[in-house]
């Protein structure tokens, strides 16, 4: 199932990414009065943790983040508006994107089957050591197909987010160098990459020297045999985590759900998810 499960990521990460890459999401945000993308960002994602989730919280369950950054918009965002307030908004912001995008797809049948069977695949998978997945489960799921799509869109993607974080630790990579570790694997150098671009130069540095003397990165700043064979296995493990959650598919139905989602992510693709 490794080869099914990161196809399958390939497929459903489009629909997903419209709440980051479309602005109808990030309106709907601002509109509850936060300041910021990133006000938006922290609020929609992390809501299904609940209000009274703490920074240190939220930074571990969603591990990528430089130290204080989680801190700049958590709690203050709960300060505006509510988890529930931020979920309904982020939902309905990514469905006026998605039919924006995918026009006359949006009501196809094509696109309610796709609907139903990622739902089925993404309320089946077991939710012990996913924090984020939990909190995702625990709410209702849309009847509306667009947004049953969606929402089990982001079921499957931080399903797979949770297993990810477990690889990541299991080889010993930190939040900034797993962002170093994919861009050096992309041929981008990481001052370079959009996630951490922003650091201060010598505390980016500072993660390189570290992964440098681990022997992931060579005196170039590319990675190294080691750094490559890391990435390798992270992704490979991080495969064989989100494999179950495809399991309760019977062959036919996962061709089927291959055969409608191919077309609906295509044109996401094609639209950069915007």
């Amino acid at each position: 199932m490794k080869l099914t499960a990161r196809r399958m990521h390939q497929l459903v990460e489009p629909i997903h990414l419209v709440a980051y890459f479309c602005e109808e999401p990030t309106d709907a945000l601002m509109a509850l009065g936060l300041r910021n993308y990133w006000d938006g960002y922290f609020a929609g994602r992390a809501a299904p943790l609940g209000q009274g989730a703490p920074a240190e919280v939220v930074h571990a369950v969603f591990y990528n983040f430089a130290d204080g950054e989680v801190a700049r918009h958590i709690p203050r965002v709960w300060t505006k508006t509510t988890p529930e307030a931020a979920l309904a908004a982020r939902e309905q912001g990514a469905v006026t994107a998605l039919r924006r995008i995918l026009g006359d797809l949006a009501d196809s049948p094509g696109l309610a089957r796709a609907a139903d069977l990622a739902t089925k695949a993404a309320t089946s998978a077991s939710m012990v050591g996913r924090p984020l997945y939990a909190g995702l489960r625990a709410l209702p799921v849309p009847e509306e197909p667009v947004a049953r799509l969606w929402h089990a869109a982001t079921l499957l993607r931080e399903h797979r987010g949770d297993g990810h974080n477990v690889a990541l630790v299991a080889a010993g990579i930190g939040g900034t160098e797993a962002h170093v570790l994919g861009a050096l694997s992309e041929g981008i150098p990481a001052e370079k990459f959009g996630r951490v671009h922003h650091l201060p130069a010598a505390q980016l540095a500072a993660v390189v020297d570290g992964m440098r003397a681990r022997g992931l990165v060579d005196e170039s700043g590319w990675l190294t045999d080691a750094g490559r064979e890391t990435k390798e296995r992270i992704e490979a493990l991080t495969d064989d985590l989100a494999a179950p959650a495809y399991d309760i598919l019977k062959p036919e139905e996962l061709d089927q759900f291959v055969a409608d989602l191919g077309p609906i992510s295509a044109v996401l693709d094609a639209a950069g998810s915007r």
